[in-house]
């Protein structure tokens, strides 16, 4: 299948959770990262279209705050190749304030391969 998307990402090379803002759960974790989107693989099939405010624990080398929050839109969904009882969910970004979109910048150059 060819890719579709206009801006790569990369894989993500650090465990990093990221968390609903209204229920404090885990949605997943990030398995790559991109300046325009990011995938998480999770326990459950989220739906397509799904809007989520979202927060990401950083650690001190990253930045001196202990969340980053953004809103995301899933944008597709699949099984893991490897591990059938999990998802590879795809967002795209739908909003990030500009001091969190530099740490999130910071986490794609310092962490991304």
């Amino acid at each position: 299948m060819p890719e579709k998307r206009k801006v790569p990402r990369k894989k993500f090379t650090a465990y990093m959770r990221v968390l609903d803002d209204e229920t404090e759960g885990t949605i997943g974790h990030l398995v790559d990262i991109g300046l325009k989107g990011l995938q998480l693989e999770t326990s459950v099939p989220l739906p397509i279209g799904q809007q989520y405010n979202m927060h990401m624990e950083l650690t001190a080398d990253v930045s001196d705050k202990l969340f980053m929050f953004l809103t995301a839109r899933v944008k597709w969904l699949k099984p893991d190749e490897i591990m059938p009882n999990l998802y590879r969910v795809g967002f795209e970004l739908t909003h990030i304030e500009p001091h969190d979109y530099e740490i999130y910048q910071r986490l794609l150059e310092m962490y991304g391969e």
